[in-house]
């Protein structure tokens, strides 16, 4: 097991109307709220009427419409509100979009410069607002970790932002506020959090406390979300799945076990980057594809394992078939979440794989994967992915 520093100064406050302490923990750092959130249906909830209700003594300013995949000219209308109205705490308001788009706001708030050059450079970010998330989406768990992910359809480029300044100052996780969550945004929900294990997972020095972490919390999601999809309100599956997504972005299942590269998720940035589409479900259409395309000598006893242990393939005692038969029982379960068979169904072409090939390798250490991965690789798994 390798040496390791871990510090999350988030306050997790979970279960069934925690939010009852939300305006307390608010007014801890301000009387001046910036409220970010997307298209609305906070409001058809009724959870926008329970937020305001705990926002009372403050005064609260609203930034809407905060899109899928957070685009920068978003971020940018709420840094300047941020510095026009001197906002003194940001509350985020949903899932993963609403939550990233806050964090680049809040460190944009106190730059002196265009917030995407926080995006292409971390390092520049020397200071932000705090910020507060309710999260109402089991998915990128942003609430309990450093980072974000911000579009700029200008430059069809979707990139991170990664700070120890963007920690939340608390997170409010009630998982009855994800009962009204459409069954898409519940499959793409569970497939990125399945992701964030599975990139963690596939790596070399696992350790066994992180092997069993990941491993266990991959079968819960694979367990629950079909229980989700049928009973909506099903307390249970939608705590599991909600607590499953906090813990599975801040590194926390891999301490002390060689660092991973998060594979899927360079891929299908450059997707989204392009085509706007939902990051779960192309996350969901590549995995299966990049375990395939990934699969060798030195690949084959972890994948078997996984085979094994969390789709619960029954050995035959040669690797290489329970591999196989692993992945294809991943993708058959995709495929009965609702998931598209492959891009062509999202009216994705191979016009720009050149392009996003290029782009992943020279943004993300690809070359240090698992197995490694070059420019024609990409490629090759984009064209598979079709």
């Amino acid at each position: 097991m390798h040496a390791f520093t871990y510090y999350a100064p988030t306050r997790l406050c979970f279960g069934q109307g925690v939010c009852s302490s939300l305006g307390e923990e608010v007014r801890k750092y301000g009387n001046r709220v910036l409220l970010v959130y997307g298209g609305g249906s906070i409001k058809r909830t009724g959870i926008y009427q329970k937020v305001m209700e705990q926002l009372h003594g403050t005064t609260v300013w609203e930034l809407s419409g905060v899109e899928p995949n957070p685009k920068i000219g978003t971020v940018r209308r709420g840094v300047e509100m941020c510095k026009k109205d001197h906002v003194e705490v940001v509350l985020a308001v949903g899932g993963g979009s609403a939550m990233d788009c806050a964090k680049a706001i809040c460190a944009g708030a106190l730059y002196d410069g265009d917030p995407w050059e926080l995006v292409l450079n971390s390092s520049k970010v020397t200071g932000a607002l705090p910020l507060i998330t309710v999260v109402t989406m089991a998915a990128t768990g942003s609430e309990f970790d450093a980072g974000g992910v911000i579009s700029n359809p200008d430059t069809n480029e979707k990139m991170g932002l990664v700070s120890p300044k963007l920690w939340p100052k608390a997170s409010f996780i009630d998982p009855v506020f994800t009962y009204s969550v459409p069954r898409s945004q519940v499959v793409a929900g569970s497939c990125d959090i399945l992701s964030h294990y599975m990139e963690q997972y596939f790596t070399t020095g696992v350790n066994l406390i992180g092997e069993g972490f990941l491993e266990s919390e991959m079968k819960a999601v694979m367990y629950y979300t079909p229980v989700a999809l049928k009973e909506p309100e099903n307390f249970e599956a939608r705590a599991h799945l909600s607590w499953a997504a906090t813990l599975g972005c801040n590194r926390m299942a891999s301490l002390g076990c060689d660092p991973s590269v998060f594979v899927c998720h360079a891929i299908e940035h450059e997707l989204s980057a392009f085509y706007d589409i939902t990051h779960g479900i192309g996350l969901a259409i590549i995995t299966p594809r990049v375990m395939r395309y990934i699969l060798n000598e030195k690949s084959v006893s972890r994948v078997a394992q996984f085979a094994r242990n969390v789709m619960g393939v029954k050995a035959t005692g040669n690797a290489m078939e329970d591999a196989r038969a692993g992945i294809a029982a991943l993708r058959e379960l995709f495929l009965s979440w609702g998931v598209p068979e492959g891009l062509s169904a999202l009216n994705i072409g191979e016009e720009h794989f050149k392009d996003m090939a290029a782009h992943a390798c020279a943004h993300n250490p690809l070359d240090r994967a698992f197995v490694p991965l070059t420019e024609s690789d990409v490629i090759a798994i984009l064209k598979d992915s079709l």
